[in-house]
């Protein structure tokens, strides 16, 4: 079985962590130490949490994805679907905070 532990460029972990979610759901869940990220459709888990790692200087405990299906809509009367999209939510160690009003480039 082959591991993708293998570690990743700092471009590369700009392109996996795309923009932080700011919702009302994931703002209540700042105060459990988990904060929610739209990712990459194509990054897994350990990509996800070393790219975390590397821009935030942070701790990651642990890492929890879903991929959200487009829904589908109608636009001029043409019907289409809008795109997937891949949220990670991840867990930091206790002590760790991210300052949720980062942006990134």
């Amino acid at each position: 079985m082959s591991s993708n532990k293998t570690k990743i460029t700092l471009e590369r972990a700009y392109d996996i962590i795309k923009k932080p979610i700011t919702t009302e759901k994931s703002t209540n869940l700042q105060q459990f130490n988990q904060y929610s990220f739209i990712v990459l459709k194509n990054s897994n888990s350990y990509e996800i949490k070393s790219a975390i790692e590397m821009i935030f200087k942070v701790k990651v405990d642990k890492v929890n994805t879903s991929i959200l299906r487009g829904k589908g809509k109608t636009f001029k009367g043409q019907f289409g679907f809008r795109k997937d999209i891949k949220r990670a939510i991840v867990k930091l160690v206790e002590g760790n905070t991210i300052d949720p009003s980062l942006e990134i480039k």
